[in-house]
Formats: structure tokens, sequence, C-alpha cells
């Protein structure tokens, strides 16, 4: 495993950021809130080894303030792959995240790292430096649909579920008092956001209902700590890959062209062409094409890896 520059931030009173690395393929960011006495974690890390280096790392904070409550914002395992590292905590999700969970167990990973041909090829070039081994899947044990109150010693931590849109139940939580919204993987800043599920435009609403909060401070899923700019920006993409992929859907173009079309576009144009993982495009414009054709199907998901890679290196 690469040890991956980490940090630990306290972005407002009580408020910490968990940050890995520039946020690329796996390597994503979690969130502490420090109540009177106990606290609440959003999200756990992509292994067992980066999971237990993130508890260590917040020691400090909840030695007097235990970890009672874990929140995972969505089903992807570099959010929720370290659960069982939490103790007796509650693990609390929405209802589709929890459904989704059980889809891509830590085995299935492990077995791809170790694979010899193409396929364990692939896998490794984007996910060869986590550790799947040993990893025993924790699901939620309380799930929720649309919104959730939590108590974290005195201080409200309001959950609200903006999916289908990267997963099919992607969580943001808001922390009202300290102007803090914590957003999972509806935010990639730095990288391309990729949109597994979509419709686009659940996304597109979800980076509208955060820009009209009373926030000062965003933590991503991935990237660094930003603000309502950021969140912009994330729109912005969003809105352009909608609006592009649709005109070629009416054209007329296979979804493949489409995207290899648009990527060239962006990176001859100075708007997102600074963009991490830009190869996700590929996904992208499947999100779109499913949502204008419900018939539509998409490529499985080793051909959508071949895809993206294909794009970013050509």
């Amino acid at each position: 495993m690469a040890n991956r520059d980490v940090s630990l931030t306290e972005v407002a009173d009580g408020c910490l950021a968990y940050l890995q690395g520039d946020g690329g393929w796996g390597w994503s960011n979690a969130g502490l809130v420090v109540g009177d006495g106990t606290s609440l974690l959003v999200d756990t890390l992509f292994d067992l080894n980066l999971t237990q280096r993130m508890l260590d790392e917040m020691a400090d904070h909840t030695r007097s303030a235990p970890i009672a409550t874990v929140v995972n914002t969505h089903a992807n395992g570099d959010h929720c792959y370290g659960n069982q590292l939490v103790g007796d905590a509650d693990v609390v999700a929405s209802a589709a995240t929890a459904e989704e969970m059980p889809a891509v167990p830590p085995a299935m990973l492990a077995a791809l790292n170790h694979d010899q041909t193409d396929v364990g090829e692939l896998f490794r070039s984007y996910f060869g430096e986590f550790e799947f081994d040993g990893i025993e899947l924790r699901l939620p044990n309380r799930t929720f649909e649309g919104r959730l109150d939590l108590d974290v010693g005195g201080r409200l931590v309001e959950l609200i579920e903006v999916g289908p849109a990267h997963t099919a139940g992607d969580t943001i939580a808001v922390v009202p008092d300290a102007g803090v919204v914590y957003t999972g993987d509806i935010l990639f800043i730095g990288g391309t956001p990729i949109v597994w599920a979509g419709p686009l435009s659940n996304w597109i609403a979800a980076c509208d209902l955060m820009l009209g909060m009373d926030v000062e401070v965003v933590v991503p899923g991935h990237g660094p700590v930003t603000d309502k700019g950021g969140v912009s920006d994330v729109r912005d993409y969003l809105a352009y890959v909608d609006t592009e992929a649709t005109a070629r859907h009416a054209a007329g173009m296979d979804a493949f062209d489409a995207a290899r079309d648009i990527a060239a576009a962006i990176g001859a144009s100075e708007d997102f062409s600074q963009l991490g993982e830009f190869g996700r495009i590929a996904v992208n414009v499947e999100a779109v094409y499913r949502a204008l054709d419900p018939s539509y199907e998409s490529a499985d998901v080793i051909e959508q890896f071949r895809r993206m890679a294909a794009i970013e290196h050509g």
C-alpha cells in the first residue's frame, strides 16, 4: 500500500475532515463531528489498514468523545469497507445504500487483486494499492429514507438523502451549528465526478440544495475541503455533460463515441480540462443515455473501466 499523505484538520468547531492524498481512485475522505461526550464518524475507508490509521489519528478527539455513530454516505467500498473497526457504534445509511452495499463484497475485490488475467491487471491499475483481504462487510443496522436528524452529544446532524445520483443512495450530512456539510461522493474536487447511477438531474439538484444552504465549509468525498464555489464547479461540469451527451444522443451517436468526442472537446478548452480521472466521461455519458432511453443497456463494469482507460491513455 502506498504511504499517501493524509491530514486531519478541524474545519469548524468540533468538525474535522480527514483527507487522503489527491483524492484519486479509492483515496476517499471522511469526517468527524464531536459532541458532548460522543462523536459521529462520516464514512470509513477502503481497507482496514487505512481505516485504522484514520481512527488512530482521531484518537485525541475520540478519547473523551467515543464514536457512537457511523454514517455511510453511500455504498462504494472506499466509504464503508472499514466499518468492522468501529466497535459497537451504530452504522447508519439510507435504505438504498444498505441495499446496494452487498453488491460488491470485499472478497470480490480481493480476488480481482490476485487475478493474473488481463482483468486483474486492469483492476490493479486502479485499485492495486489497497488490501481487501480479511475485510468483513458490516452493513448498517439503522436505515432511513429522505431525511434523518441525529443528536450527537447535543449537536444536530441532519442526514439528507439526495440519491440516486453517484450511486443508488447518496447521503449528505449537515452540521447546522458549524455551517459544515459532508457531501460524500456528491462532490469530487479536483477530480472528475463519476455517475454510476444517475440521473444527472438528481445530482444537479443535490448541488442546488447545498448552494441554498447556510454553510461555509464543504467537505467532499474526494479532494480538498472547499466552499460553495466547489459545489458550483461540480454542478457546472454535470450540466455540461448532460447538455453535450443529450445532443449527441439526439444525433444518433454511439455512447462511447460521444464520450470520446466530449473528452476531446474538454481537452481543447479551458473548462474542466484540469480535472483528474477525465476518462470517467465514458460512464457519465452512459448515465445520460440511460436517462434518455430506459431500454439502453450500459456496458458491464469491466468494459466501463476499459473505456475509461482507453480515453485517458489513448
